[in-house]
């Protein structure tokens, strides 16, 4: 049995979007720490010790990335160019530079690992940055690199893993887009983790209340944010007319990954904004938990949708929907056990909880 039998191009997808969201988790928690410092926001104490400690997901990114890097230069996973191919049945052109195998593993591997470098030496800093002047100054200085190295790498991420899947589709906002979309994701799974350490009574020192309305804040400007760039990409394109990069829109908005399209819009544009421009639901604890998770699922379902739905599968087909293969499950939950392990080990190594969340026993012991 070949590798192509066993992973379907569904499969693929499900994988690339998990690993998405990992990397974007595992570089968003030490990107929001820089910007509640450089914007002098007196609530970073309460929640910079969780957001640094998702930092711990930094070898499981790099895991999946070299994983989908190996199936690709093999002719399998979900970047179809590799082979030589666009799309089934479109006409054959010539890649351009950007599409080059040996250039893609290169600016990934090296992107991961400068970010590694410039993420953990924030984190260091930031440890002793109350230490003496010096050490305080370096913090400063460091922490200003971090929202520009975010971007940049953000940007790339987005177009490599998802835009250029076809290899003449092009969109002048859509690192912008990616991004933005991720962060927003980063925020809700902060909300998450906080309410569940607080609720659990984990956390060795107390989380105000006021911080979840804070997150829910935050998560109401970056949903609106979101929408005007979605909205910005499908204006510009729709306006165009360009058949080349208006099929892309149109296969997702009424092909088989159509009712995933409409989901997505609804859990991060619909359910967020109704809910969130309104105060009550923002003083909720269990409310802002519960827009959270919607942002979340749907976040993993915008980026399954703009991988998998971006390549027409034919006339007389319909493509897999995730999580229908036993590869699909099993990939999906190893990732999110071995996250939470990882998460969960620092978080009691940086002395931020009391025990791991494991089962009564143990936080009974």
């Amino acid at each position: 049995m070949n590798l192509e039998s066993l992973v379907s191009y569904t499969s693929w997808s499900v994988l690339t979007a998990t690993f998405l969201l990992v990397l974007h988790l595992t570089i968003g928690g030490v990107t929001l720490s820089a910007i509640l410092h450089l914007c002098s926001a007196k609530w970073r104490y309460h929640v910079r010790g969780i957001a640094v400690s998702l930092f711990a997901l930094y070898p499981l990114a790099f895991v999946l990335l070299l994983i989908l890097l190996g199936a690709g230069l093999m002719g399998h996973g979900p970047l179809l160019w590799i082979g030589g191919g666009e799309e089934p049945g479109a006409e054959h052109h010539a890649l351009n530079g950007w599409h080059n195998p040996a250039f893609l593993a290169a600016r990934e591997i090296l992107g991961l690992l400068f970010i590694g470098w410039l993420y953990r030496r924030y984190i260091q800093l930031q440890e002793v940055s109350e230490r003496s002047e010096g050490d305080w100054e370096r913090f400063k200085m460091t922490a200003n690199f971090i929202p520009v190295a975010h971007v940049l790498y953000g940007t790339m991420i987005g177009w490599d893993w998802e835009m250029t899947m076809l290899p003449f589709w092009e969109s002048s906002v859509y690192g912008m887009y990616h991004f933005v979309s991720n962060f927003g994701m980063l925020l809700s799974s902060m909300v998450v983790i906080c309410y569940v350490l607080v609720r659990g009574n984990h956390l060795r020192k107390a989380l105000p209340d006021f911080i979840f309305n804070y997150f829910a804040q935050m998560m109401l400007a970056f949903t609106i944010l979101w929408t005007y760039l979605f909205f910005a990409q499908y204006l510009t394109i729709w306006y165009g007319n360009l058949p080349h990069e208006r099929n892309r829109i149109e296969n997702m908005l009424g092909g088989d990954y159509s009712v995933l399209w409409w989901t997505f819009f609804v859990m991060k544009f619909a359910i967020p904004f109704v809910f969130l421009v309104f105060t009550y639901f923002r003083h909720s604890r269990v409310s802002i938990l519960r827009i959270a998770c919607s942002i979340i699922i749907g976040t993993w379902i915008e980026r399954f949708t703009w991988i998998a739905g971006s390549v027409h599968t034919g006339d007389f087909e319909h493509a897999a929907y995730p999580f229908t293969h036993v590869f699909d499950v099993v990939a999906f939950l190893a990732v999110v056990l071995v996250g939470r392990y990882l998460v969960l080990r620092k978080l009691e190594k940086n002395d931020i909880i009391r025990v791991p969340l494991a089962g009564p026993a143990a936080r009974a012991a």
